[in-house]
């Protein structure tokens, strides 16, 4: 029997216009070298310059350096004339894969009303650029805004039945959880690829602000004894992540894994020891 081969892709973020993008641009130049079979673009929803920002680097992304390329649309705060007119700029472009987001919601900042969850912003685009891809998010443990599994996993039914082709998940610490979520998936007829998000966490501030805005995400004893042990050794830290977080793919691509989704908090150093480490598993 054949085995499955994974793919190997990368998130980016785009810099603070006002900060610049040499740093990015270097960086993606040596991820370039790894060939990943994508490479994934945020994109903030409540600065409202996604043009500028999200779509501007992920033409360079696909144009320049010839990768596949997935813009964020994140579309809590956007209204339905923006997202056209951000479709046609990414049209333009040649860049057609979205991974549609509903988006964090902000306190002191009121949504709009044109599109109140994913499913939504996954229907227009398909009545308006039916040629686009979609890409669905999807969280191993459970969204922070559900109620409970069941109703996140019909929710995330919907989406996939709006016309996602694939979907990549929240990071993840305990690939139990996410093999759990897998099976859920199949009971519910979800049968699109789902990419599995691995973050490497390098030192102890990156996990702390991982704890504070991922309060649904479970830190194995294994991975918060890590923490503790090493929380005044920077540089033993960072060996520890990234072993910890190069342990969890192995896992996965021996579990026949559609696909993983590395976070790289736009650091190519990270992305080239990782691929160092796992490239024998991954598709060419």
């Amino acid at each position: 029997m054949t085995r499955h081969t994974p793919s190997l892709s990368f998130e980016v973020f785009p810099p603070n216009p006002a900060a610049g993008n040499e740093k990015i641009v270097k960086a993606l130049r040596e991820m370039q070298d790894i060939a990943p079979h994508f490479i994934s673009v945020t994109a903030s929803n409540n600065k409202f310059n996604i043009e500028e920002t999200t779509v501007r680097l992920a033409d360079f992304i696909y144009n320049d350096l010839r990768i596949p390329t997935i813009a964020h649309l994140p579309a809590v705060y956007l209204t339905k004339e923006m997202v056209s007119t951000i479709l046609h700029a990414l049209d333009k472009v040649g860049v057609h894969n979205i991974l549609a987001l509903r988006g964090d919601i902000f306190p002191d900042a009121a949504p709009k009303n044109d599109f109140k969850y994913a499913t939504d912003l996954i229907e227009y685009i398909k009545e308006e650029a039916p040629h686009f891809d979609i890409i669905g998010a999807c969280y191993p443990e459970g969204h922070p805004n559900s109620p409970d599994c069941v109703s996140d996993i019909k929710n995330l039914k919907k989406k996939v039945d709006a016309g996602c082709s694939s979907l990549v998940t929240q990071l993840f610490f305990d690939n139990e959880r996410f093999y759990n979520f897998q099976e859920k998936c199949v009971l519910a007829g979800i049968d699109v690829p789902i990419h599995a998000g691995i973050m490497p966490v390098l030192n102890r501030n990156q996990a702390l602000r991982l704890l504070k805005t991922c309060e649904n995400i479970e830190l194995p004893r294994k991975f918060r004894a890590i923490l503790d042990k090493y929380e005044h050794d920077p540089e033993s830290l960072r060996s520890a992540g990234l072993a910890y977080a190069i342990d969890q793919i192995v896992d996965l691509v021996t579990q026949d894994v559609a696909g993983i989704h590395l976070y790289t908090m736009n650091n190519a150093a990270t992305a080239h020891h990782i691929y160092q480490a796992t490239h024998t598993f991954f598709a060419k």
